[in-house]
């Protein structure tokens, strides 16, 4: 038994947030009906490349455990055949510009008359609410807005951003995490609730002790490259072949590091003996650690400071993450077998639950695959119907 057996979900979203909030919830063991456009679908499935069997990764990446019903929400029979699904959902996800469902009569109003316990989750870039309610947002304009460029990249160097869509991602998150309360609220109250999701808001609360540093002192924060305000040392350095991570958290690391390194000077010399001084004189200290590490290999310097049980790491290529022992053991690569054949890798879930494990049920749909499937086990249509609604291009 999955988690979320007997739930379902019907996603009207597209491009990374919303689809990746429904994956997690397929994978949990939720009925996902992913509603495209006839003859396109989801913009992302051209989004390459690289591409696989003529879909692109990133459709690919965000879209397994959900069955695709091609549907035109421009033709009257099309918002019918939606309202109905949704009518028989516990769940809606939609990224529409705000209000463009209502205008289809597809909003949370109206359906929750038809069906008081449905969850319905927005997510916008900005939110239902406010001045730029909107306003498109995407992944990238949010991460500069959110202030998240004004602290990465290199200190003396222009904002950056993340190289993932991690705002998308962290939102889908949230957004999944919402839902999940939703339907637990559900149970007590018989009534579903609308969630109103903005990538902004997402990015705003993932600034944590940034952003709370800020609050508390009013002092603006900069970049650091790959070091760290208030740590040190605590950040990446090159060694003969590539780069590591030293993440020394308190003075007792920093002594078990220069005794590894034999580099006793360095624990009591009264300039670095406590996190503070190491701060206060990061300039003197960080030039001596850098000649250090150019001496030998990455996974020397981290085999030694394991060994002193000094926390270290490489710096990983994609590559290299799909292929460290410890990744594949805990099954974050995963394929999954297409009916034609084909086989599509995928990174894995890291939900990992005792009793109602995470299932690879479906993989990505190719788009419409479900179409007459779900118009006949759903909402059991004759086929001569649904050869009409083919031949208008409502499917």
């Amino acid at each position: 038994m999955a988690a979320l057996d007997g739930i379902r979900v019907l996603d009207l979203s597209r491009h990374l947030a919303g689809p990746y909030c429904t994956m997690m919830l397929g994978d949990l063991g939720a009925d996902v009906i992913k509603v495209e456009r006839p003859g396109c679908g989801d913009e992302t499935r051209q989004w390459g490349p690289p591409f696989l069997d003529g879909e692109s990764a990133y459709y690919l990446c965000c879209n397994r455990n959900k069955k695709s019903l091609t549907l035109n929400l421009k033709d009257e029979r099309g918002i019918e055949i939606a309202r109905e699904l949704a009518v028989r959902s516990d769940v809606l996800v939609e990224n529409f510009r705000v209000g463009g469902l209502n205008d289809l009569g597809l909003g949370y109003e109206e359906l929750s008359k038809l069906n008081p316990g449905l969850i319905y989750c927005s997510i916008s870039g900005f939110g239902h609410t406010g001045p730029d309610r909107d306003l498109p947002g995407y992944d990238f304009i949010i991460q500069g807005r959110g202030g998240y460029m004004s602290v990465t990249g290199d200190e003396d160097g222009s904002p950056m951003k993340v190289g993932i869509a991690f705002v998308d991602v962290a939102t889908a998150m949230f957004a999944s995490n919402a839902i999940l309360a939703a339907l637990f609220a559900r149970e007590k109250t018989g009534v579903g609730q609308h969630l109103d999701l903005a990538l902004l808001d997402s990015v705003v609360a993932m600034l944590a002790n940034v952003g709370s540093n800020f609050l508390c002192s009013a002092d603006v924060p900069g970049r650091w490259g790959n070091a760290v305000a208030s740590i040190v040392p605590y950040q990446a350095f090159e060694a003969l072949d590539g780069h590591l991570i030293l993440a020394v958290g308190n003075d007792g690391q920093w002594k078990r590091f220069c005794g590894a390194v034999e580099r006793e000077d360095l624990a009591v010399d009264e300039r670095f003996g406590t996190n503070p001084e190491r701060v206060a004189n990061r300039k003197v200290l960080i030039p001596i650690l850098d000649k250090l590490f150019q001496g030998n290999s990455v996974e020397y310097w981290v085999d030694l400071c394991r060994s002193a049980d000094v926390p270290a790491g490489p710096v990983n290529s994609i590559d290299q993450v799909f292929s460290d022992p410890q990744v594949l053991e805990r099954g974050m690569f995963q394929s999954l077998d297409r009916p034609s054949g084909e086989t599509v890798p995928m990174a894995g879930s890291p939900l990992n639950l005792s009793q109602t494990p995470v299932e690879m049920r479906l993989p990505p749909p190719r788009l419409g695959e479900h179409t007459n499937e779900i118009l006949i086990e759903e909402l059991s249509l004759e086929e001569q119907e649904i050869r009409s609604l083919h031949n208008s291009s409502i499917v």
